[in-house]
C-alpha cells in the first residue's frame, strides 16, 4: 500500500516557484507529502516535484485558475483523493499590481481579489468541511502594517486576507487552525534594482534581507503548534513596526 495512504499530506498553492516552492520543500522535510498547485508554470511545477520527491515526498501535480472559484473546492476534493491523510492547507499563490486609488480600475480590484482574498476563502471552506481536524496558512504581506495607496487593489485584498484569517480561526474551531504569515523583504522581485534593495534595507530594524529560511522556520512552528490559532506571524526583521510617528521629543521646530 502507499505510504500516501499513512503520512500527513499538504496542499500548497502557488508551488511552482518561489515562496510557494519553499514552503513545500520544507513540508517535504516535515515529512509530508505534496498536493503541488500551479496555475500555467508547468516546467517550474515539474522541477519542483522532483525535488520534493528526491526528499521523500509523495507528489501529485494539481493545476487550477484561482481565479475560476467554481473549480476550487475540486481542487481539494483532488487533493484529498491523492491523499487521504491531507492535514495542511498553505494559501501561497497571489496575484499583485501596483497602482494607486486613483489610478486603479475596478477590473483591477476584482482580479486581485478574486486571487488574493475569494480564492483563499474558498479554499479554507472546502478544506474545513471535509476536515477533523487540520491546519491553514495564509501568506499574507508584511505591507498590511501601512497604508501604501500605491498599491491600493493589492494591498486591500491582502489586508482583507488578514481579517478573513482571524474570522475562519473563530470559525472553524475546533476543529481547523487558521493562522497566517506575512513575510517582508525576502524573496523580492528580480525586477528590483541593487540601490532599490539597499534603500529597502536601510528601514528596517535588523538591516538585513531576510530568507526563506526565516519563514519556513515559521512555517513549521505554526503545524506543529496545536494551540495557537487566529494569528498572524510578521516575518521581516521589524520592518512594518519601523513607524516611530512624529511626537514632542523629534519635533524639529525648536532646534
Amino acid at each position: 500500500m502507499s505510504n500516501s495512504q499513512y503520512r500527513p499530506a499538504a496542499l500548497v498553492t502557488g508551488a511552482a516557484h518561489r515562496l510557494g516552492r519553499e514552503f513545500a520543500l520544507a513540508l517535504a522535510d516535515m515529512g509530508h507529502d505534496i498536493a503541488l498547485h500551479y496555475h500555467s508554470s508547468l516546467e517550474s511545477a515539474e522541477s519542483t516535484a522532483g525535488e520534493l520527491r528526491e526528499r521523500g515526498a509523495e507528489v501529485d501535480l494539481l493545476p487550477c485558475d484561482l481565479s475560476r472559484h467554481a473549480d476550487l473546492p475540486g481542487l481539494v476534493e483532488r487533493a484529498r483523493a491523492r491523499f487521504p491523510h491531507l492535514s495542511v492547507l498553505v494559501n501561497s499563490a497571489s496575484r499583485y499590481a501596483a497602482g494607486n486609488l486613483a489610478s486603479t480600475r475596478p477590473e483591477t480590484v476584482f482580479d486581485q481579489f478574486a486571487v488574493n482574498l475569494v480564492a483563499p476563502m474558498e479554499l479554507m471552506r472546502a478544506f474545513a468541511a471535509d476536515s477533523e481536524s487540520g491546519c491553514i496558512i495564509n501568506i499574507i504581506d508584511n505591507k498590511v502594517a501601512y497604508a501604501q495607496y500605491d498599491y491600493a487593489a493589492y494591498l486591500l485584498s491582502k489586508k482583507s486576507l488578514a481579517e478573513a484569517t482571524r474570522m475562519a480561526a473563530l470559525e472553524y474551531a475546533p476543529r481547523v487552525r487558521v493562522n497566517g504569515i506575512s513575510p517582508g523583504v525576502v524573496m523580492p522581485m528580480s525586477s528590483r534594482t541593487e540601490d532599490y534593495l539597499r534603500w529597502r534595507l536601510d528601514g528596517i530594524p535588523l538591516k538585513r534581507q531576510g530568507e526563506p529560511a526565516n519563514l519556513c522556520r515559521a512555517l513549521r512552528y505554526l503545524v506543529e503548534n496545536d494551540f495557537v490559532t487566529g494569528q498572524i506571524l510578521t516575518v521581516d526583521g521589524g520592518e512594518g513596526m519601523f513607524q516611530v510617528g512624529r511626537h514632542s521629543e523629534n519635533y524639529p521646530g525648536d532646534a
